[in-house]
C-alpha cells in the first residue's frame, strides 16, 4: 500500500460514500480499496495484437474499487447513478451487463481458469476521460482484477492481473483489444515508460523523466468520440489478419516476423497483398519499429538534444495511422498539425483511433503556445473545444488502504 495521492484520495472518498449509499455496512465495513491508472500510449498503435511493440506510461488518473467480499456468488457493482447486479454464474456477453461487464467480466475470467471465486460489492469513482483512447475501460478492469486478487487470496503476479482484464473486455464486453491495456496499467512504474514486446510480453522500464528534460507530453483530448466495441476497430484486426494469411505468417506474428526497419524491404514483402490489408500491415510493421527507435532514443534517459528525433517519429507515426491504416478523424488531424505548427517537436494520435487524444513532445515552456495553436485550429475547423493537459509518468495498479 501507497499513500494516495490527492487525485486517488478524492476519488476515495466518492466512491467510499457510494459503497455507503448502495450497499450500507449491514454487511461489514469495506475490506479494502484498489486503484488502477488508464494510460497514454507514446507510440506504436495497433502493433499490440500483431506480436509487435509498444511504449506507453501509465497516467495519474484512474479508478478507485472500494470493494468487500461476500460469502455467496453475487457480484454487486455500483458507479455514480448506475448499479448492476449479477450472479457470477449469469455473466455472458449475452447478457448485456454494459459497463459492468467490463468488471464482472473479470469473475468469469477467473472461474474459467478454475480459481475459487468468491462474491463482491464494489463501488467505482473515476476521473479518467471516457472515449478518449486513454483506456478508462482497463483502469476499470484492472482496478475490479486487483481487488478480486486480493480478497480472493489468489496470489497471481501483476500479468496474470492483467490478463483477467483482458479477457474481461474481449469474451464479456466484446472489445477486440490487444494485451498493451491492461499490462500497462497494471505494471507502469513512476518515471519510467513500458517497453512491452506483446508477442511475449516480455517488458522494460525505460526511463521517462520529461522534468528533468525540460520537456512536457501535452495530451489534447479532441472529444471526438472514440469507441473500440464496433466494426472498424475489428475490420483493422481482420485485415491484418488477411495479410497474415497471404504472406505463410502465423496470424499475430506480423510485426515479430518482418523487420519494420527497412521501409523498402517491408514494401517489396507486401507487394503482392491487395491494396487494403497491405497498407493495414505495413503500418503496424513499421510502426513497431517506431517503437524500437524511440526506444533506442531514451536509453541513458531523456533529454533536450533527442527531443526533434522523438517527435519526428511520433509525427511519422500519425502519418502511417492517417494513410495506411486509415484511424484517424479530421478532428485528430487537425490537432496534430496544428501542434506542430504551435511549436511541438511532434504529435499524433493515440489510442485505438477514430477520436480520442493526440499527444505531442514540447518543450515546457511552450505548451501554452502550442495549446493555444490547437485551440485556434480546433475553433477555426467547426470541431469541439480541445482539452489539454500535461501526461506524467505514474504508477500501475496497487491496493490503497
Amino acid at each position: 500500500m501507497t499513500t494516495p495521492t490527492s487525485t486517488q484520495r478524492r476519488l476515495l472518498d466518492d466512491a467510499s460514500s457510494l459503497f455507503d449509499r448502495e450497499f450500507g455496512s449491514d454487511a461489514g465495513e469495506p475490506d479494502g480499496a484498489w486503484w488502477a491508472p488508464g494510460r497514454v500510449n507514446i507510440i506504436g498503435e495497433h502493433t499490440d495484437y500483431n506480436g509487435g511493440y509498444v511504449l506507453p506510461i501509465a497516467l495519474p488518473t484512474g479508478t478507485v474499487a472500494v470493494a468487500r467480499r461476500r460469502d455467496d456468488d453475487l457480484v454487486r457493482l455500483a458507479s455514480e447513478g448506475k448499479r448492476v447486479e449479477v450472479r457470477l454464474g449469469e455473466v455472458s456477453r449475452e447478457a448485456g451487463l454494459g459497463w459492468a461487464s467490463y468488471a464482472a467480466g473479470v469473475g468469469w475470467a477467473a472461474r474459467r481458469d478454475g480459481l475459487d471465486v468468491p462474491g463482491l460489492d464494489i463501488a467505482f469513482a473515476a476521473d479518467v476521460p471516457r472515449g478518449a483512447g486513454l483506456s478508462s475501460s482497463a483502469s476499470l478492469s484492472c482496478a475490479t482484477a486487483s481487488a478480486w486478487n486480493d480478497l480472493a487470496g489468489w496470489g497471481l503476479d501483476g500479468a496474470s492481473i492483467a490478463r483477467l482484464g483482458r479477457l474481461a473486455e474481449n469474451e464479456i464486453a466484446g472489445a477486440p483489444t490487444g494485451t498493451m491495456d491492461q499490462l500497462a496499467s497494471v505494471l507502469c512504474e513512476p518515471g519510467n515508460a513500458l517497453r512491452l514486446g506483446t508477442l511475449t510480453n516480455e517488458t522494460m522500464q525505460v526511463p521517462f523523466d520529461l522534468d528533468d528534460a525540460g520537456l512536457a507530453l501535452l495530451v489534447v483530448n479532441s472529444h471526438a468520440p472514440h469507441e473500440l466495441v464496433d466494426g472498424a476497430y475489428g475490420e483493422r484486426r481482420r485485415a491484418c489478419e488477411e495479410a497474415a494469411d497471404a504472406l505463410g505468417i502465423a496470424r499475430g506474428r506480423l510485426c515479430a516476423e518482418i523487420d519494420g526497419r527497412d521501409v523498402d524491404a517491408v514494401d517489396a514483402r507486401l507487394a503482392g497483398l491487395p491494396d487494403v490489408p497491405r497498407r493495414r500491415a505495413r503500418h503496424v510493421i513499421t510502426d513497431s519499429a517506431r517503437v524500437l527507435a524511440v526506444d533506442a532514443l531514451l536509453t541513458g534517459g531523456v533529454t533536450r538534444d533527442k527531443a526533434p528525433d522523438v517527435g519526428a517519429l511520433l509525427t511519422a507515426s500519425h502519418v502511417s495511422m492517417r494513410d495506411d491504416f486509415e484511424i484517424t478523424v479530421p478532428a485528430v488531424d487537425t490537432l496534430a498539425a496544428a501542434l506542430v505548427a504551435g511549436g511541438a517537436y511532434g504529435a499524433r494520435m493515440t489510442g485505438g483511433g477514430f477520436g480520442g487524444c493526440v499527444i505531442a513532445l514540447v518543450d515546457v515552456e511552450g505548451v501554452d503556445d502550442a495549446v493555444a495553436a490547437a485551440r485556434r485550429a480546433a475553433h477555426d475547423g467547426g470541431f469541439p473545444e480541445p482539452e489539454p493537459f500535461v501526461a506524467l509518468a505514474s504508477a500501475g495498479a496497487h491496493r490503497l488502504v
